[in-house]
C-alpha cells in the first residue's frame, strides 16, 4: 500500500519540489509553470496565437510563436505565415511614423513607436508639465485630482533633468517612467501596484507649493513653468518611484512596450516588477507569452508554498512507511528463519539423545 501511495505521489512531490526549488528564480519557475501547461493542454500555444491575432495583437502573437518553437512546439505554417504578414505590416514605416506622432501628441503609449513619441514629449518636458498643470488645476479648484499621476509626473521631471545630465544615461528610466504614467492614465496599472505608488508619491508633491504654481504657471511657457513645478518636488523622495521606473525599462527594453504593459497590469507590487524585469532579462522576446499564459504565476509562487510541501511531506511519507515495511517484513523472515533454525537444532539434538539412550551398555 504504501509503494502504491509513493507511485501516485511521486510526479506531483517532483512538481511541487522543483517548483518550492526554483520559486526565487523567475525564469526557471516560468519553464516549470509551461511545462506543465502545455502538458495538459499542448494546443495551448496555437490557441493564443489565433487569439492574438483577432485581437489584432501581432506582438503578441509573435511572442507566442517564439515561445513555442523555444520549447519545441510545432506551430502550423499557414499560422506562422499570418503572423509575419502582421508583423511586417505593424512594423512598415507608416505605421511607425503614424504611431510617433499619436505618442507625441497624446502622452499614450502602447507600443515602440508610440512610446517613442511619448518619450520625446517628455524628455521636453512638456508632458510631464502638461500632466501637473492639469492634476494640479484639479486639486486647486477642490476637484479630484490623481495624485499618483502628480507624483509620477512630477518624478518625470526629476529624472528627465538627470537625463540630460547624463548624456542619456538615465533615459531607460525616463522611458520607464513614462511607461507606468501610460500604465495609470490607461487603467493598466495593477491594483496592488497602484496602491503601493500612489503612497511613494503623497510624498514626493509639496501640495502649497504645487497651488502656487498651477496658479502662475502656463503649457505656453513649458520650461518656466517646470521651474516652478519643480519647486514644489521633493527630489529626495523620489527613490522608490524611480527604481520602479528603472525595472520596468528594463522589461521594455527586453521584451517590448507592450510587454512592460502587461507586467503593470498584473503586478501587486515593486517586487513584482523587479521580478518581471529578471524574467525578460533571460526569455527576452518570449516574455509578453508567458506572462499571457501564466498571469502571475509567471513572476512568483501563486500556489501556497504550504500546498507544495505537503505533496513533497506525504511522498516523504510514503516512502518511509515502504522502507519501514521491508525492514519490518525482514525482521519477520529473519526472526522466522532462526526461529525454524533452531527448532530443527533442537530435534537433531533430541534425536541424537534418544538415539543414544537406547543403544546397549
Amino acid at each position: 500500500m504504501c509503494a502504491a501511495a509513493f507511485a501516485l505521489l511521486w510526479p506531483h512531490a517532483r512538481d511541487a519540489g522543483a517548483v518550492l526549488i526554483a520559486q526565487d528564480d523567475p525564469a526557471r519557475l516560468s519553464d516549470l509553470r509551461l511545462d506543465s501547461a502545455f502538458r495538459n493542454d499542448p494546443a495551448l500555444a496555437t490557441e493564443n496565437i489565433e487569439a492574438a491575432l483577432s485581437a489584432q495583437d501581432p506582438d503578441l502573437a509573435n511572442s507566442l510563436v517564439d515561445l513555442a518553437a523555444a520549447r519545441g512546439l510545432s506551430t502550423p505554417d499557414e499560422l506562422s505565415q499570418r503572423v509575419a504578414t502582421a508583423v511586417r505590416e505593424e512594423n512598415s514605416t507608416g505605421h511607425i511614423a503614424k504611431r510617433f506622432f499619436i505618442g507625441l501628441l497624446t502622452g499614450n503609449a502602447d507600443d515602440g513607436a508610440s512610446l517613442s513619441g511619448t518619450v520625446a514629449g517628455d524628455l521636453s518636458a512638456f508632458g510631464d508639465v502638461r500632466d501637473l498643470m492639469r492634476e494640479g488645476k484639479h486639486l486647486a479648484t477642490g476637484e479630484d485630482a490623481d495624485r499618483l499621476l502628480l507624483g509620477l509626473a512630477a518624478t518625470g521631471l526629476v529624472v528627465t533633468a538627470a537625463t540630460f545630465v547624463s548624456v542619456g544615461g538615465a533615459a531607460p528610466v525616463r522611458a520607464g517612467l513614462t511607461l507606468v504614467k501610460d500604465a495609470r492614465k490607461a487603467g493598466r496599472l495593477g491594483e496592488g501596484l497602484s496602491r503601493w505608488a500612489g503612497r511613494s508619491a503623497r510624498e514626493i508633491v509639496d501640495m502649497r507649493k504645487l497651488k502656487n504654481a498651477v496658479a502662475a504657471g502656463t503649457l505656453a511657457r513649458p520650461r518656466q513653468t517646470a521651474v516652478a513645478l519643480k519647486a514644489a518636488i521633493r527630489a529626495e523622495k523620489v527613490g522608490g518611484l524611480v527604481r520602479l521606473a528603472k525595472d520596468v525599462g528594463r522589461i521594455g527594453e527586453k521584451s517590448g512596450t507592450r510587454g512592460a504593459l502587461d507586467t503593470l497590469r498584473i503586478a501587486e507590487g515593486p517586487k513584482d516588477v523587479a521580478r518581471a524585469a529578471r524574467l525578460a532579462e533571460t526569455k527576452g522576446g518570449q516574455t509578453r507569452a508567458i506572462v499571457k499564459i501564466l498571469g502571475r504565476g509567471a513572476l512568483l509562487l501563486t500556489a501556497g508554498a504550504f500546498n507544495l510541501a505537503m505533496w513533497v511531506l506525504s511522498a516523504v511519507l510514503a516512502l518511509f512507511g515502504f522502507l519501514s515495511s521491508i525492514k519490518a517484513t525482514t525482521e519477520r523472515l529473519t526472526l522466522s528463519w532462526l526461529q525454524r533454525s533452531k527448532a530443527r537444532r533442537l530435534r537433531r539434538q533430541l534425536a541424537a539423545q534418544s538415539a543414544g539412550g537406547g543403544a546397549p551398555a
